[in-house]
């Protein structure tokens, strides 16, 4: 009998974490300093907390990341941008996506893959403002779900984490491809949609260039990073 050879699963690895107002103080304090004068100066030129601590705790995760999974010191790696403003670490091959909303920040990693994850908070909007983001078939779907605005944000998620995935950011019209079933097509290259259960209050997604992936969540705690 001969024996069939599959390609092994990649492997992606999720961290996430909450917002915390009692350790904002305390995470500036600790972490703050140890990254690049222009992040920092970004850091502090944010007015709310949250928006800082969201940042900060984006670059926490993945700096963790990069030392837990891939034995790696995170600080000797240098961040730099596309020309469509997805960040990459110089000449490595550890591929990241950070995404955040309401309370939770999410980090994806991959040694693999291109990686692309988006979270949304399930929200009251008007959602027929975004019709025109959207295909007629998405469209007609959540017109017809049982609770609109869930599959709204399902479908947002899935959308924006496939954007980042391909790299190109806004400059790919969100209505130039479709979502069915988990999967969709951008010139010819297919994307495979994963759904994370992250926290029933939100959608997040996790879109990846093949359907074979292995994927590990972790959430950390503050006492876990402080």
């Amino acid at each position: 009998m001969n024996s069939i050879s599959r390609k092994p699963e990649a492997l992606v690895h999720i961290y996430f974490a909450y917002l915390s107002y009692e350790n904002h103080e305390k995470l500036l304090k600790q972490y703050l300093h140890k990254f690049p004068v222009d992040y920092q100066e970004k850091i502090k030129r944010f007015r709310r907390w949250e928006d800082a601590q969201l940042s900060l705790l984006g670059r926490i995760l993945l700096y963790k990341g990069v030392e837990e999974i891939y034995k790696q010191n995170p600080h000797t790696k240098i961040i730099k941008h596309t020309e469509y403003n997805k960040p990459y670490f110089d000449n490595d091959k550890i591929q990241f996506n950070i995404s955040h909303s309401g309370e939770i920040v999410v980090c994806a990693l991959s040694d693999e893959q291109e990686i692309g994850i988006d979270i949304e908070i399930v929200s009251d909007i008007k959602i027929a403002d975004f019709r025109s983001q959207l295909t007629e078939n998405e469209w007609q779907k959540i017109a017809l779900a049982a609770n609109a605005n869930h599959s709204f944000f399902e479908y947002w998620a899935q959308k924006e984490a496939v954007i980042k995935t391909h790299g190109h950011g806004l400059s790919i019209p969100l209505t130039s491809f479709e979502i069915v079933d988990n999967t969709t097509t951008i010139h010819n290259e297919e994307y495979y949609l994963q759904q994370l259960n992250i926290n029933e209050k939100y959608k997040c997604y996790l879109a990846l260039k093949t359907n074979n992936s292995s994927i590990t969540i972790k959430e950390f705690n503050h006492n876990e990073i402080l």
